[in-house]
């Protein structure tokens, strides 16, 4: 049996969901598979109970951003949990080599996949840059230390992901990834890249509009800074963006965006350790 659950969260894109799940029935790591669907309205969970029954399918009736794959956390029953987003899916063999991994060291709460993207299967950019990570080695790990990752190309630990609290509701989606990792650094437990764990994404033509992408982005920037970072940290990229804001409809709109959910990111302020902020600023190559 599998010691892998593959969490999925999706939203009105049916054809990409289920191609996705078409691929991970096929792999020889027959790991456990939970969809959870953000409201869909164009008969996703429907078709998945109909094409794929082994699937188990939970329908929250809103979309709940990256926070729903929190309720396929829960559900899983296996130590270990994969996401993918429906128009992403993982290699051969890359689960049984994530848990491989996971039993070996104890303190590893993340793995950071190597990523291809689209038909011709590019390596994302996202990889040289963990591989090449400025952070110091960490013997404990068996690849080089990150403090980000793409979602859908991550798998962790299940106890070390629900003791942190998962994925933040507040940001929504865009950058989600970022908070999580501060957590689960400050919390212990090591995050890594693993380029020979591969998983494969082929993004869907039904994506959001570019600038409401960026929106979020800048705003969750904003929000994270308040709820992880120094207060002078805070307040400096909260007037980095107010600059940009006198100049930029989009930066306008995420600053109003940020002071509406300001008093919840304060209400859950927990700034991370000196070592981790140590290593963030390291990777911003901040000095200060």
């Amino acid at each position: 049996m599998s010691r892998v659950t593959v969490v999925i969260a999706t939203r009105n894109r049916r054809s990409e969901l289920l191609r996705t799940l078409d691929r991970l029935a096929a792999l020889p790591d027959r790991p456990v598979v939970v969809v959870v669907d953000n409201g869909s309205e164009d008969g996703t969970v429907r078709a998945v109970t109909a094409a794929h029954p082994g699937v188990r399918v939970v329908p929250l009736g809103r979309n709940r951003g990256a926070a729903a794959r929190n309720v396929g956390v829960h559900l899983a029953r296996t130590p270990y949990v994969a996401f993918s987003d429906d128009d992403s899916w993982w290699e051969p063999g890359a689960l049984t080599r994530a848990a491989e991994l996971f039993d070996a060291h104890p303190r590893l709460g993340l793995i950071a996949a190597h990523t291809l993207v689209g038909p011709d299967r590019e390596p994302d950019p996202i990889n040289a840059a963990m591989a090449e990570s400025p952070l110091p080695p960490d013997p404990g790990l068996p690849g080089p230390p990150v403090l980000g990752f793409l979602a859908c190309a991550s798998i962790v630990r299940r106890e070390a992901f629900l003791a942190v609290g998962g994925f933040s509701s507040l940001l929504f989606f865009i950058g989600e990834e970022r908070l999580l990792s501060y957590d689960l650094a400050a919390a212990g437990w090591g995050l890594c890249h693993v380029p020979e764990v591969v998983a494969v994404h082929e993004p869907s033509a039904n994506r959001p509009p570019s600038h409401r992408r960026r929106r979020s982005e800048l705003r969750n920037t904003v929000l994270t800074a308040w709820m992880r970072r120094p207060g002078l940290v805070a307040v400096r990229e909260t007037a980095r963006l107010g600059a940009r804001a006198l100049r930029d409809c989009d930066s306008r709109a995420a600053l109003a965006a940020a002071a509406v959910r300001l008093p919840s990111a304060l209400a859950a302020r927990r700034p991370v350790p000196a070592t981790v902020e140590g290593g963030i600023r390291r990777l911003a190559g901040d000095a200060r």
